[in-house]
């Protein structure tokens, strides 16, 4: 079974395991087909973490298809260019491009298909078309204006004859199909054993034809990014030839009866694990109940509102941390900050109102430290003056006329009939983020906006270093069964899931109605984008929690947002249940995530 943010993703996935392919096969083709049907979301140039359970020997880990920080970009390098925060578009963000190699090694070490059988759909689609979707086709026409003014390489593939695309219209991209079939040339001429091709393929990205492309635009070509001015950028050849995807142990808390499986604190998966010792901290098994039987939404002080009180107050303590604690090194007390003691400590500062701190904690009594750029933009939006591209945190990503986005991505979820699991969630290379590579058809990763020009900091910029990513996949492993899950939203990942596990896995719904259930999340939480906005005690909800609740959670001093019937998150899921069927759920949000099986 397959489930997606995209349904021709999903049903190529379903297509390479009706072929004979593992779960493997079918969440790289999957993958691959996303950076071609959801551009504005993620590319082949992008992002990829993933995280896979092979049952047949009860091998969980992660695939980290986290790209790097250049050699060259260090702070003393940025602060020369008179810039003190990255900027969230252009050349001078980009990190390696690491979402190709992710699916490669996943293929290389677990895979079972030839690669010519895992890409083909994609290179069909980018080549013969597809039908483009509405928020693709919305956000080319937000950033059409600087495309023809700046990046004209970007309005060559993205405004065809120089017209805006129509949602619904074909859409190819020829430039890209032509760089797959040259990357499976090159596969093909390394003989007829299946890894070697993939490796083969492997080296014509990061050491042949792609990387010389990436090294002569982003060093040779100046580019307008979100500074105003135009820059080139550190990311060379060498950058990528040296880089490889890494496998490496996943992290993981026992919460309801299964294993929560995230990557470690160079993403932000352990904030969702944080927050579930926290929830069992204070014990909210009863709450879930009430809070999801029939009526609970009927009155402002009732066991709904309380739900969404306490996971809003949640959040906020394991995303302070999160901006305290987080990043690419080796000093993250994350055993500290995943202990019960911990979450028993940090569950005493939740309280009946809406809190308008931001306290991160002492893990091991070690004294915390935030960004300057952080704590500026706090006192900033503390003051009255928020700013930003938009509200951040709905289910599609709000983009500005110059690129600007609080990122969004993909996701997909497979489950095959030996119960082979993969959680994965591609992103970056956004169509409107940075300006497509000549005569590759894709553009760069803007994450090293992630990082801060500050020196010291677990998630400052430093050559070499992952930038401290959002990207969130996720496994619940039981004993036999267990599922995997995720969703697209930036900041936003590990806090719609927290609703959905608690409702399927203490609220008794099943996969489907959890997605389906009403969602929110705080945006009192920082953005990790450039520019870094949030709201404080802001608190986004979907209008379907009730008025009732929102007029209960508004008393209680949240600053209520109210969102619409159905906008927030596009989560799905597909795993093995406890009497060994197979389940999946698509989001129906955006009416465009698809599930199937048989």
């Amino acid at each position: 079974m397959v489930a997606s943010t995209h349904w021709l993703a999903s049903a190529v996935g379903m297509r390479t395991l009706e072929a004979g392919g593992n779960a493997f096969d079918a969440a790289a083709a999957a993958g691959f087909a996303l950076t071609v049907v959801e551009p504005h979301l993620n590319g082949p140039g992008g992002d990829a973490p993933l995280i896979g359970h092979r049952a047949s020997d009860a091998r969980t880990f992660v695939i980290c298809g986290q790209g790097v920080a250049p050699a060259r970009a260090t702070t003393a390098a940025y602060r020369a260019l008179g810039v003190d925060e990255v900027p969230g578009t252009g050349h001078l963000a980009a990190v390696v491009p690491g979402a190709f190699g992710a699916w490669l090694d996943l293929l290389a070490r677990y895979g079972t298909l030839p690669l010519a059988d895992v890409l083909g759909p994609a290179i069909g689609y980018a080549r013969d078309g597809y039908p483009l979707v509405a928020a693709a086709a919305s956000t080319v026409a937000t950033v059409a204006d600087m495309f023809r003014a700046h990046w004209p390489t970007s309005a060559a593939v993205y405004l065809p004859g120089g017209a805006l695309p129509a949602p619904g219209a074909r859409f190819t991209n020829p430039d890209l199909a032509t760089t797959f079939e040259r990357l499976l040339a090159e596969a093909a001429a390394a003989g007829p054993d299946r890894e070697a091709q993939v490796e083969a393929a492997r080296r014509a990205f990061y050491e042949g034809f792609v990387a010389d492309a990436v090294d002569a635009f982003v060093s040779g070509t100046p580019v307008h990014d979100a500074t105003g001015r135009a820059h080139t950028g550190f990311l060379r050849g060498d950058d990528l030839a040296a880089w490889r995807a890494t496998e490496e142990p996943t992290v993981a808390v026992p919460f309801a009866g299964v294993e929560v499986h995230k990557t470690a604190a160079w993403g932000q998966g352990p904030v969702l694990l944080q927050q579930l010792r926290l929830l069992d901290a204070l014990g909210v098994d009863d709450l879930v109940r009430a809070a999801t039987a029939p009526g609970a939404g009927d009155a402002p002080d009732g066991p709904l509102t309380d739900l969404v009180h306490v996971v809003t107050e949640v959040a906020k303590l394991a995303a302070a941390d999160r901006d305290a604690w987080y990043g690419d090194d080796g000093e993250v007390p994350l055993d500290a900050l995943l202990s019960p003691a911990y979450a028993a400590q940090r569950a005493r500062l939740v309280g009946a109102e809406a809190d308008g701190g931001y306290r991160p904690g002492s893990p091991d009594g070690r004294t915390p430290r935030l960004a300057r750029a952080l704590v500026a933009a706090r006192a900033a939006a503390d003051a009255g003056d928020a700013r930003g591209p938009g509200v951040a945190g709905l289910g599609e990503p709000t983009v500005s006329p110059v690129g600007l986005s609080p990122g969004d991505t993909c996701h997909v979820d497979v489950v095959d009939r030996w119960g082979n699991r993969v959680s994965a969630t591609p992103s970056g290379g956004w169509l409107q983020s940075s300006p497509v590579v000549p005569g590759l058809g894709f553009a760069l990763p803007t994450r090293a906006q992630m990082f801060w020009v500050e020196d010291g900091l677990p998630a400052s910029l430093a050559p070499g270093r992952r930038p401290r990513t959002t990207l969130s996949p996720a496994l619940a492993l039981g004993d036999g069964h267990g599922f995997a899950f995720g969703t697209p939203g930036g900041d936003q990942q590990d806090q719609w899931t927290v609703p959905f596990l608690l409702r399927h896995l203490l609220g008794g719904l099943d996969l489907q109605e959890a997605i389906d259930a009403p969602a929110w999340h705080s945006s009192h939480v920082h953005g990790s984008f450039h520019p870094r906005t949030h709201v404080p005690r802001g608190l986004v909800a979907e209008s379907r929690l009730g008025p009732a609740v929102l007029t209960g959670l508004a008393a209680r001093g949240h600053a209520v947002a109210d969102a619409g019937p159905w906008t927030l998150g596009r989560i799905s899921a597909a795993g093995v249940r406890a009497d060994g069927l197979l389940q999946a759920a698509a989001n129906p949000r955006g009416r465009q995530g698809y599930a199937v099986g048989r």
